[in-house]
């Protein structure tokens, strides 16, 4: 049996605007094995969701438009499938939790009857005969009284609560494949580590594979085998987060280990990358990195960098590496 689940190659997705068609993330690449998470890591406009999305296919188009690239699952081209095919895939071997459960769920229907729909969809199954495994995934995401919470609004849980159901929605179905698109984001810490250990025990339970879309470099270090640094929409940096944490070689990747309050000392100034990500219509002829690296050489601003292997499946893309 093929060990890669989702092989990511060479993926260019575009949008139309005003400017012309401009590309927001090129020729991206990544693999993701059977029961592993893989991070995709970066600031925010670095193209982490929309490479998600371009993977779910839920770009609306026009304006979204993917230019090149494959995305194979189970060694099929998610491409390649109809619109009526891909629903058949979305939601049930792929699933996906988005940043913000407030905005996510539906503010008029049940808890129960959002999470049955899945069920309803993908198995035909009637509300009455889902709701005994809609309280299942509710107990096993770990949400105690689920006969109460069944018909309770989303208004009337904490946010904690409301991230478990959006994970109980993704798994209810047995998906193979989990996008999680910064799934601590707006919560408090504690809650934060709470549900970081419920995707541990969920992951080794359901031998579940997770692409994990974070900024959060903790986060990354604690779920992930393997990271992607994006940059401009680019992978600027790539490999098992053992290789990647313990000596980064783009200075990106360097800058956003050092800038991490983690490693922050009590009443020092915390570290950042000077400048910001350029937009897409923006980027430069060579690296998009060079107006804020420290190591930007004459090159680096006239020729873009390409993947370079340093050890194993640790990547870079840079003209002046950090030794």
């Amino acid at each position: 049996m093929n060990d890669v689940l989702l092989s990511v190659e060479e993926l260019t997705t575009a949008f139309s605007t005003e400017n012309g068609l401009v590309r927001v993330v090129e020729n991206v690449s990544f693999e993701i094995r059977r029961g592993e998470t893989t991070g995709l890591v970066g600031e925010s406009g670095c193209g982490k969701s929309v490479t998600a999305q371009t993977v779910m296919r839920l770009l609306p188009s026009p304006p979204a438009r993917i230019v090149g690239g494959r995305i194979r699952f189970e060694d099929v081209d998610l491409l390649q499938l109809s619109e009526a095919q891909m629903r058949k895939v979305r939601g049930d071997r792929i699933a996906m939790i988005f940043q913000e459960p407030m905005t996510s769920l539906n503010p008029t229907m049940t808890i129960g009857a959002q999470i049955a729909e899945s069920l309803q969809l993908h198995r035909g199954l009637s509300f009455a005969s889902a709701r005994p495994l809609v309280l299942d995934i509710l107990r096993k995401v770990g949400i105690g009284m689920p006969e109460r919470r069944l018909d309770q609004y989303p208004h009337q849980l904490s946010g904690g609560l409301r991230q478990r159901v959006m994970i109980a929605m993704a798994l209810v179905c047995g998906p193979l494949l989990l996008i999680a698109d910064e799934p601590t984001t707006a919560l408090d810490v504690t809650i934060q580590a709470q549900i970081v250990e419920l995707l541990k025990e969920i992951q080794a339970e359901m031998a579940l594979s997770i692409l994990l879309i974070t900024h959060d470099l903790g986060l990354m270090a604690e779920l992930c085998r393997n990271v992607v640094v994006m940059y401009a929409g680019r992978v600027a940096e790539t490999g098992p987060v053992t290789s990647v944490l313990a000596r980064p070689r783009h200075p990106y990747t360097a800058g956003l280990l050092a800038s991490s309050p983690r490693k922050s000392k009590r009443g020092e100034p915390l570290p950042s990358i000077p400048g910001l990500v350029p937009p897409p219509h923006e980027r430069p002829a060579g690296c998009a990195f060079a107006d804020r690296c420290p190591r930007v050489l004459e090159r680096c601003r006239a020729e873009g960098p390409v993947l370079v292997s340093f050890s194993g499946d640790h990547r870079a893309a840079c003209w002046n590496p950090v030794s």
